[in-house]
């Protein structure tokens, strides 16, 4: 694969949630969409953190925060 191959490809959309290894580690899950197709709901009264495609109106994520929708720094 060539270089120019590498630039031509979209980076893929990560959702970046807390991981039980840590406070300073996070796990990471990719997502269809792009990062403008989300909305990040911080955690209310329960203290959950929700994400959901704006798209099809699915929650993707339900749980602790921090979370973060982002682009990847890497290709595909």
């Amino acid at each position: 694969m060539s270089q120019l191959d590498l630039l031509a490809k979209p980076r893929p959309t990560l959702l970046r949630m807390p991981s039980w290894l840590g406070k300073d580690v996070s796990d990471e899950h990719e997502l269809p969409h792009s990062p403008g197709d989300y909305k990040v709901t911080p955690g209310g009264e329960d203290d959950r953190w929700m994400v959901t495609c704006l798209k099809t109106g699915e929650v993707v994520y339900r749980g602790i925060g921090p979370v973060e929708v982002v682009r990847s720094l890497a290709p595909f």
